[in-house]
């Protein structure tokens, strides 16, 4: 009997031949699911935003909680089950689920169990004026968040062999139900923007603890986008590895990763915190000036401060992605091409996050141009939109470039010393003499006492001395650190309030109530993914010059 192209015998995983098993009719079964759940969920939740369409908030999270609870029945079902079976777990994908990442996920899982339990609280507040789902809801995701954070945290670097097709779909399960509890997020916080008063406000919130529940949940609303944003991530990386067979060559650049983590930065560092700690400056004034003044003034002022600091910040990461870029062109590190889900996936989000920025940026660049008067905070604004499509387009190219080199070859000398030392330390000089005769008397004599030992003592000495650094991997991590903090308050100024697209009128007057506010609530949120997926990008960069 012949095999099909790309398949190989399931009882010899393990011969010299063997490929990756693909099935692909489990596989695009599992697509399908997830895209006719993703469509439901998405047409409820944009229907349920709308106070004129008969879709309410509560129907939305029915369907969210009964997704959320079929994903912790599978989770258990893959932890008690599936992952326990012989010959389930054949490798691991060192490149999955990396310790930073999987830190990240519980930071953020962490904020979003209080913002569960801010939502409960405030909801507890009129529960004899509300539907009950509204408080089963925020129970239900905690447990999800707790369960899925577990999951992820021991099985994110799983290539499981069997139950694939339940596996697959499970998995797609988890990520469309993750997409969803994204969308609801981003819908509630963007109804609760453009509404001071929410849907409850019936129920009379007149109490202070209610209004600090009520405060409090919607300004943790952004860790928990960010944490579906990752969990999706990685639970896709997991759909990718499944029934996937790993080479070795992985695991020797993880172990690498860490020990170069330990080497020392400064400049980078500083010019990062400096502009992360002046954006935290910013921010503040930002955010007292225009929702506490009327006057048209102190907002003018709040806006050139804001636009101001975001030229400066943005201008220099764009020369440091290019000066990076330079340097790339003299770095004699080889490209990286092994077959890596989890670089694929790192480098697609990159470049579908910016498409975000980048229209609200052209959309803004058009406003400007065809508008009158053309004054200051136009100028800077239309500086702003250009500066932002230049630095995500710079950066883009930069990290995609530092993810796609090969370690240091300069590390692999150094464990291979290490082997050399370790093969010394045991050599029997009788066992070699009896194999190979003629190179008896020469091997002896390079290992004859103290010629043993001096030889020994030189790879020691040699392995402990500090090593100078390649000032190439040096500049490249300082500019790593430096875009990574960048990053952060760039994340940071529109995810917690920031929103000149609203306070400057305009793009506003030009487009419109109803266009404009439509573009950036879908932009936006892609806009803020990009920053913080860039600082995980980023990260790995670092770590690999």
């Amino acid at each position: 009997m012949t095999e099909e192209p790309g398949q190989k015998d399931s009882d010899h995983p393990s011969t010299p031949a063997s490929k990756e098993v693909w099935k692909k009719g489990g596989r695009m079964f599992s697509i399908l699911l997830a895209v006719h759940l993703a469509l439901l969920a998405c047409t409820l939740v944009s229907s349920g935003a709308f106070e004129k369409i008969a879709v309410h908030d509560y129907d939305v999270f029915f369907l969210l909680t009964v997704m959320m609870l079929v994903v912790i029945i599978w989770i258990i079902f893959y932890l008690a089950g599936t992952s326990r079976c012989p010959g389930a777990i054949l490798g691991k994908d060192s490149h999955a689920g990396p310790i930073w990442l999987r830190g990240g996920l519980i930071l953020f899982a962490i904020f979003s169990l209080v913002m569960d339990v801010f939502k409960i609280g405030y909801y507890s507040s009129f529960y004899s004026c509300l539907s009950a789902i509204k408080i089963i809801y925020p129970i239900v995701q905690a447990i999800f968040v707790v369960v899925q954070t577990y999951f992820l945290w021991v099985s994110a670097k799983d290539c499981i062999h069997v139950h694939l097709n339940v596996t697959r779909c499970g998995l797609m399960l988890t990520l469309t139900t993750n997409l969803a509890v994204w969308m609801s997020a981003v819908t509630d916080e963007s109804v609760h923007k453009a509404h001071s008063n929410s849907s409850v406000d019936e129920c009379n919130c007149n109490s202070q603890i209610c209004q600090i529940f009520k405060n409090g949940y919607f300004w943790l609303y952004p860790f928990n986008i960010e944490y579906s944003l990752f969990a999706s991530a990685m639970v896709y990386v997991m759909w990718k590895n499944v029934g996937r067979f790993i080479d070795h060559h992985s695991h020797h650049i993880q172990r690498l990763k860490f020990r170069l983590f330990r080497r020392t930065f400064f400049v980078g560092i500083m010019l990062g915190l400096i502009i992360l700690v002046s954006g935290l400056g910013v921010l503040i004034l930002y955010e007292v000036q225009v929702n506490s003044s009327a006057e048209s003034i102190k907002k003018s002022q709040a806006l050139t401060m804001y636009y101001v600091f975001n030229i400066v910040c943005l201008s220099l990461m764009s020369l440091v992605c290019i000066g990076g870029s330079v340097i790339y062109r003299f770095d004699k590190r080889d490209m990286d091409r092994h077959k890596n889900p989890t670089r694929t996936l790192d480098v697609a989000l990159l470049m579908g996050a910016a498409l975000g920025q980048y229209a609200i940026s052209y959309y803004s660049i058009v406003a400007i141009v065809a508008s009158t008067p053309r004054d200051t905070l136009s100028a800077l604004n239309l500086t702003y939109a250009l500066l932002m499509i230049a630095q995500h387009t710079f950066q883009n190219v930069f990290i995609i470039e530092g993810l796609h080199r090969q370690p240091p070859k300069e590390d692999h000398k150094h464990e291979s010393h290490q082997k050399e030392l370790y093969g010394l330390t045991f050599v029997n000089i009788n066992a070699v003499s009896l194999r190979v005769p003629d190179t008896a008397s020469a091997l002896a004599a390079s290992t004859a006492p103290g010629t043993e030992a001096m030889h020994t003592s030189d790879l020691v000495r040699s392995l402990t001395a500090p090593k100078k650094m390649n000032w190439r991997r040096k500049f490249l991590r300082e500019i790593s650190m430096f875009l990574l903090l960048s990053n952060i308050i760039l994340w940071i100024m529109p995810a917690f309030g920031a929103r000149p697209q609203f306070d400057n009128d305009t793009e506003l007057n030009f487009y419109g109530d109803s266009m404009w506010p439509a573009i950036v609530d879908i932009c936006l949120p892609f806009g803020i993914f990009y920053r913080m997926h860039a600082v995980a990008s980023l990260l790995e960069v670092y770590i690999m010059s």
